[in-house]
């Protein structure tokens, strides 16, 4: 009974937190979202890399392909790799083509 009840608990435990993983990620304009918000939905990018995003966009204009993320000082073809079907170039589109 102990087993099972055990068993029982690490399966809702699992099933939550890949809810809230699932749920936590969301695809982010980055040619026009502020650094807190790129810092929070894509993956390997904490907030002085979202800064740098944010800076390297002002400077230079709005990205016209996902790729040009390289361009930014930290960002590398990984990371862009790693969160390209969450990088929105306009609001309504995906920017996940290679």
């Amino acid at each position: 009974m102990k087993l099972l009840t055990m068993k029982s608990l690490l399966t809702v435990l699992a099933t939550g937190l890949f809810s809230i993983c699932a749920w936590a990620v969301q695809p982010v304009n980055v040619n026009s979202a502020n650094a807190e918000d790129i810092a929070e939905a894509l993956k390997g990018v904490g907030q002085s890399k979202a800064e740098a995003i944010v800076a390297y966009r002002n400077a230079n204009g709005k990205f016209k392909h996902v790729d040009e993320l390289v361009n930014v000082k930290g960002i590398g073809i990984r990371t862009v790799d790693i969160n390209r079907e969450f990088i929105l170039l306009e609001n309504s589109k995906l920017a996940a083509s290679k």
